[in-house]
Formats: C-alpha cells, structure tokens, sequence
C-alpha cells in the first residue's frame, strides 16, 4: 500500500470509530508560510503519537481532525527550507490552530537544479517537459542570469567575450532568437542591449522555468525550440536587501531589493537597482601582426585594451496587492543604459581600438493580475510596455589596429568599419492578455494573445543627407493561442493552437526606371500567417515515477535585428522565411528517498526536431560580420540526462550530460541540381556534447547558525567543428573545454553572508563562438546583506 493511500485511509478510518465512540472530537488545522508569508504548497505536517502525516495544499493549509486531547508535537519540512518543531496543547469540543513559518535552509545549496518532491508538487500536474532552477539558491553567487543557466542539462550560453558580451543561449540544439526569454512571463524581445540575461544578476530572480521543445500558450511565444520564464521576487511583506561584489578585470556588481507592502491598503512600492561594470581585460593567446612592418607573431600573449562594460539599471513599480478588483495592479519603468567598447568582430583577426555604443531602455509597463474575475475560476493576466530607449553606434576614427595596441591613422574621413554616429530607436512595444477558466472537474480552457510592434527610426550626424536611414522598417508580430487541459490524480493532458502572425515594412534600392523616374527606394511589405498546434501529456506510474510526452508544430519569426541587422557584428536580410519544425519529446523522472537522511533523483529524456528553413548565422561575404541565413532543412536528435543526490541538508551532489546531433538535411542547394557536398553534415559551430558536475558540502562552524559551504562546479564542453566538416582543411575545430569553479560562503547569520569565488581556476583556454577567446582565472569576492 503506498504511502498516500495510507494517508488518504486512515482519517477515514479514525473518523468512523471517533463518530462510534464518541471519545474524539478535537481538531487541529493552519497555515504554513515561508519567511515572506508566502503560502507553500507540498510541505509535509507530521503529527506525533498518531503516525498521521498530511501534505498542505495550494494555500498552505492542512489539517487534522478527530483528535483526542492532550500534548502533542508537530513537525513541518519541506526541501529547500529548516525542518520546525512546536508543541502545543490540544483541547477538545473547539478548533485549534496552529500557523508555522518556515525558514530557508541555507544547508540546501544545491547550485542551479531543485529536486524532490517541492519541484514535483508544483510541476506534477503540468504535462510540459519543464524544468525548474531555484535562483534564491544562487543568491550568495556573483552569478547572473545566464551563468546560472548555463550549469543546467540541455542549456549552452556561449559569449563573445566577458562582461556584457554578446550572448547567445542555445536549448537542445536551437539557439538564440530561437529560444525564447521570459520576465515573469512578459517577453524580452523589446528590452534592448540595457537589459540582457548577462547583464541581469540572479539575485534579481526567485526561480527560472524552462520549457524545452513545447511552449505553453500562457507564454505567447513563437519559440522554435524552448523558452525560459524568469520568475522575479515577490515579497508579500516589506524587505530590503542589497550585496556588492567586487573581482578580477576590475569587476564590479551590485544590486538593492526593496519592498514596501502596507497590510491595511494594500498599497505597494517595488524598487530593484543593480549595476555591472568591467574592464574585460583578461589575456588572451593569438597570432600578430606588427602593424609597421608587417612582422609576424604567432601565439603571442595579449591584454584587450579597448573592451570596458557597464550598465545600470532601475525597476520600479508601485500599486495596489490583495483588492477586490486586482489581485495585483502595478504601474511602472524600467530605467537603465549601458556602455560597450567593441574590442573584436566576428572573428578575432578584426581589432577595433575606438568603436563602441551607447543604449538605454526608457519602459513604462503595466501589470494586471487577477483571480475569479466576475466568476469563480476565471483567471485574467494583462500586461504591456513600450520601450523609448535608443542605441548609437559610434565610430569615427579613421584607424586599423593589431592586438599590440598598436595603429595606424589614416588622413581622410572614416572609421575602424563604418564612420558612423548612427542613433536610432526601435520604438518597440508589447501587450499580452492571458484569460484562464477552470472548471471544478478540473477542465482548464485558456486564450492568450501576444502583440508585438517595431518601427526604427534613426539619423547619423556625420551623414546627414543619406536618405537610407529614413527608409521604413517596421514589423508587427500577433500570436493567438486557444488551450484545453484535464488535470486528474495521476495524469493530465493539454491540447492546444496558435495563430502566427507577422508583417514586414521595408525597402529596397531599386535602379529600375520601370518603377518611374527618380525612384530610388521602392516600399515593399510582406506578410506570413500560419497555424501550429501541439500536445502533451504526463502520467505518474506510481508515487515517484512519472513519464512526459510532448509535440508540437512550432514556428519561428525572424526578429527584427535580423531583418535590419544589429549595427555591429550582425548584417540584416530582408529575405529571411519563418521558420517551423515538428518538435517531439519524451522523458521521464524517477525520486528515490533511501531514508530521511538519503535520497536521489534521476531525469532523462530524449527530443527530436525536424525544422525546416532553419535560420543560422553565417559570415558574410567579406567574411567580417554575421548574416542570418535559411537552410533548408536540419534535423536535431538527442539524449540528455541528470542524477542528484542529497544527504540530509549538508551533501548535494549532481550531474548532467547532453548529447545532440544536428544535422544537415538540405540535400540540393539552391539553384542546384547535384548533391550538396555538406549534405548529413553536421552544423557546424555548434557544441553537440556537453556537461556539468557540482557538488556543495555545508557545515556547522559555532553558534547563532554560523556556517561554511563549499561549492565546486565542472564544465565540460567536447570538441565541435568551426565549419563544415566536410569541407576538409577549412572545418577548423574548436578544441576541448573543461572549466573548473569553486565557491565559498560563510553565514555569519541568516542575514549576512560572504562569498569567494574562483573561476576557471585552472586557467583554460575557453571558446564559444568563432574562436572568440573568453576570460582565463578570475576570483571574486561578494557580501550580502538582508536587512529584513
């Protein structure tokens, strides 16, 4: 008999003979919250002298009833948080209540992945190959967004270089714009360069949700292959925090927490402040050039000297929580601007000792929440924003530079690649509207819409009459997406479709005298609509078993960077198609509890993707910035794999693996009648296995909770190709990685910390993109405070 059919019994059991011998009439009940007062769903109240156990439900209640008088002692534990013990006195003809608070554990550090039954509680019921990475575990780190990311199965974050680089994520094989990103789950598609998952610090996170092949609709996406939901910190009472680091490259980071929640009005003010700033300037191994002579160095080691990076940012909102008409109604912005020196291009050989931009995100926002409205079970979500930011790209310096710093000027007019002041804005908008109905026989049916507007206008001042830059580009994106699930005790299933939408405005320079005399550019619009759809479904074998299976027919649109290019390192085309795949998953997750103090859990799961016009970056012609570019079909086949084990709250251990095989589907090029030479290739500059290892050990050092863990965490990356492997001598590979990181944290108390951490300690060449080289050893140093 399993555990949960015992529970399940054994009230009934007592109840009956409690009505025959009308001995036992007592009853005892509460609510269990964390230390925000927020209520926690799955943790489990144990009762003694009776052996009876209950889990509380979504609002953290529980309860027990038919007890006899007398003193008993109730124990609360839940993964992630202290284990609370109290004793009360139980009387009979009256209800006793009894609240707890539970307090994080510190001891569970485990480093990205939450596993057990806290995760399963809260996942159980979605049919969605998702996973959930719990940020409040990283907060001590000096960690951001996308690091943190980068230490999960089936995730690759790969920079162009240090601080506030360029930043592509890929999922499964997808990469970049094809996997989508999320703020609470608002899209991230118009935040701009101020706002990236590098530059963002995961002390602004509560937890990071990522879907992997299916996408549900409550996220409006147009995801290809994946998208990640960051979940930020809600604080239902007032609380202010902040933590300041500081480390090698001259790296500073900081970022302040503040809440203020009035329990009478309701009325709330949300502020969160952080800032990045770096020198970037870390070693690096290449051949060189003497820009005099002509001298030929190879695999000399030099400093970069043209990469500094900072931004700072401010969240703010203010509104009303807990009212009769919002559960919450926020208005606010989000203010920020950034800094960048662009020390390479897209590939180590172009130095650049001036260039560099200048952006800021200027976004009003409005948040709406509301549960019930009208009508028990109709769940409503309304947000939009629009950013007024604007980017520049300044460069005017007639110079051509080498690694040694050095350059030569030249007389005339021009820059390192452009001569440009170029200022523009990409005037970009969202509103998404999600409207949830559940049935009380656990149908859900949902309706969600995403809208999403570009239009870039811009000038350059040393190119006043270039009449280019009043040319229209412009695009609107709709997705409408319609669901139905059934939620049931061991099984639930979602059926779902959306509607993609996309219109492009833009021109063309045409010298055509067929269009009439004068015509220089033409007006040209072009639009796409199509319908996808997918499935899912989830069934627990048994308590600590549970299988997942997923489809779905997604679709892609090109973004508008990669329409009209970024004005840096990535050229636009026009000509980009959507792209859209067939999307299968399956997977499975088993947790095995030893003991109390013993337990594991294991996830794996296969995926396949048929994606045809598959979008990729390639060199353009002069082979010095990025192109996006259609192939026609690329097929995605891989494993993946995650083992955890905990010991009590001082030893987690786990690791993951991910292999993916990608390859060239495209048989006939275009315009081609013979095979094409890197048909069944596969893709290249692409990492297709990968890991990584961490193990965190805690203990005690003394009284008023003092303690110390120790973190370690590996990063393996095996050898892929730069370029088509079967293009013999020019494949070019980039070599083995392996990356080791410790941590240290000394809790003074559950509101001081101090951390030290040591990165890439064995100081390894690392690559991700074109062979652009990444930092060597650095170490940093962190405190943090929690003033309440």
């Amino acid at each position: 008999m399993s555990l949960s059919f015992r529970f399940f019994i054994l009230p009934i059991f007592l109840l009956i003979v409690s009505y025959a011998s009308m001995a036992q009439n007592a009853t005892l009940s509460g609510t269990v919250f964390d230390d925000n007062q927020v209520p926690v769903f799955g943790a489990s109240v144990v009762l003694s002298k009776t052996g009876k156990g209950v889990m509380t439900d979504e609002a953290g209640a529980y309860s027990f009833q038919n007890l006899s008088a007398g003193t008993y002692k109730i124990q609360v534990s839940f993964i992630g948080y202290r284990t609370e013990v109290s004793q009360t006195e139980i009387r009979t003809n009256q209800a006793n209540i009894l609240n707890f608070s539970l307090k994080e554990s510190t001891y569970n550090l485990n480093e990205v992945t939450v596993t057990g039954k806290s995760i399963v509680q809260q996942v159980k019921d979605k049919a969605f190959n998702v996973g959930v990475i719990d940020a409040k575990n990283l907060h001590h780190t000096s960690l951001d967004l996308a690091h943190a990311l980068d230490r999960t199965s089936g995730i690759r974050v790969r920079e162009s270089g240090g601080v506030g680089s360029q930043l592509d994520i890929s999922l499964n094989g997808f990469r970049g714009n094809q996997v989508r990103f999320f703020i609470d789950g608002i899209p991230m598609e118009n935040f701009g360069s101020a706002f990236q998952l590098n530059n963002i610090p995961v002390g602004l996170a509560e937890r990071m949700e990522v879907y992997k092949g299916v996408v549900p609709i409550s996220l409006g996406s147009d995801a290809l292959g994946g998208a990640i939901n960051i979940i930020t910190n809600s604080y239902a009472k007032n609380h202010l925090d902040f933590s300041y680091s500081y480390g090698s490259f001259n790296t500073h980071r900081t970022i302040v927490n503040a809440i203020y929640v009035s329990p009478k009005s309701g009325f709330t003010v949300q502020a969160n402040a952080f800032q990045n700033y770096s020198d970037n300037n870390y070693k690096m191994h290449v051949d060189v050039a003497d820009i005099n002579t002509g001298e030929y160095f190879r695999d000399q080691t030099v400093e970069r000297f043209h990469d500094n990076y900072h931004n700072e940012t401010v969240i703010a909102q203010l509104g009303v929580v807990n009212k009769p008409y919002a559960d919450r109604l926020l208005i606010g912005a989000t203010l920020g601007k950034n800094y960048r020196e662009i020390q390479t291009g897209a590939r180590v050989t172009g130095v650049f000792g001036a260039w560099h931009r200048k952006g800021n995100i200027i976004m009003p926002s409005l948040k709406y929440s509301k549960k019930n409205l009208f009508t028990k079970g109709l769940d409503v979500r309304l947000n939009a924003n629009y950013n007024l930011g604007s980017e520049q790209n300044i460069d005017t310096l007639n110079r051509r530079y080498n690694w040694f710093g050095q350059f030569r000027e030249y007389p005339n007019e021009g820059g390192e690649r452009s001569y440009s002041l170029y200022k523009y804005k990409n005037n970009t908008g969202i509103a998404t509207a999600n409207f949830e109905y559940n049935s009380k026989d656990r149908h859900k049916f949902a309706l969600s819409n995403t809208l999403n507007t570009f239009d870039r206008k811009g000038d350059d001042q040393l190119n006043p009459d270039n009449n280019q830059y009043d040319q229209p580009r412009k695009n609107l994106k709709n997705i409408l997406g319609f669901g139905y699930t059934l939620e049931q005790e061991k099984y639930n299933v979602s059926i779902f479709a959306k509607n993609y939408f996309q219109q492009n405005k833009f021109t063309r320079r045409i010298d055509d005298e067929n269009y009439g005399p004068g015509y220089e550019y033409v007006d040209f619009i072009n639009t796409f609509s199509s319908l996808g759809y997918g499935s899912a479904a989830s069934y627990f074998i048994n308590d600590n078993l549970q299988i997942k299976a997923s489809y779905e027919k997604s679709y892609r649109l090109p973004e508008s960077n990669e329409l009209f290019g970024d004005v840096i390192n990535l050229q636009g085309n026009i000509d980009l198609k959507p792209e859209h795949s067939n999307n299968y998953n399956l997977g499975s997750s088993l947790w095995v509890r030893l003991n109390e103090y013993n337990q594991f859990n294991l996830n794996a799961s296969g995926f396949y993707r048929d994606a045809k016009d598959f979008i990729r970056p390639r060199l353009n012609n002069n082979q010095v910035m990025l192109v996006m570019d259609n192939l026609g079909s690329v097929t995605s086949l891989g494993v993946e794999g995650e083992i955890r084990y905990q010991h009590k709250n001082s030893l987690n251990i786990g690791a993951n693996v991910t292999y993916q095989d990608l390859r060239n589907n495209t048989k006939y090029e275009a315009g081609q009648t013979t095979e094409s030479v890197v048909y069944r290739d596969r893709i290249p500059n692409m990492p297709y296995f990968y890991g990584n290892a961490d193990a965190t050990y805690t203990l005690a050092l003394g009284p008023k909770n003092r303690r110390l863990s120790i973190g370690y965490n590996l990063l393996y990356v095996h050898a892929f190709y730069l370029y088509w492997p079967s293009r013999g001598s020019d494949k070019l590979d980039i070599p083995e990685q392996i990356s080791h990181d410790l941590t240290l944290t000394y809790f003074f108390n559950d509101n001081l910390q101090f951390t030290l951490e040591a990165r890439n300690i064995a100081d390894q060449d690392l690559y991700d993109n074109f062979s652009l080289q990444k930092p060597g050893r650095s170490f940093t140093g962190k405190i943090r405070y929690k003033v309440f």
